[in-house]
């Protein structure tokens, strides 16, 4: 149990961090094709955190309906970013390479 808390800490840190990653690459790219890429791949990186996120405070923590309800709200946002982060990432990497 602890291994697993532990592992999702460290997931959650490493897509905290490449959030951020390319919140700063999208705002200091000029150019509109890269600027969107960078926003595709920050909402995917958003999305994975979100759902990791909702899975801690799903299982690993006492049984309260806040927590459920807060879980489950963070996994909608989260599945919901991770898709529009690859159909946007596919748009315009398609641009980026055509």
């Amino acid at each position: 149990m602890l291994a697993a808390q532990t592992i999702l800490f460290l997931l959650i840190c490493v897509m905290l961090a490449l959030t951020v990653f390319y919140s700063f690459r999208y705002r200091r790219e000029a150019e509109p094709v890269k600027r969107g890429l960078y926003t595709a791949r920050m909402n995917i990186c958003m999305g994975l955190m979100l759902v990791l996120i909702a899975i801690t405070q799903i299982f690993f923590f006492s049984e309260s309906s806040f927590r459920r309800i807060f879980g489950t709200v963070l996994v909608l946002i989260g599945v919901f970013n991770f898709f529009v982060g690859v159909r946007n990432h596919g748009h315009y990497d398609r641009q980026l390479r055509g």
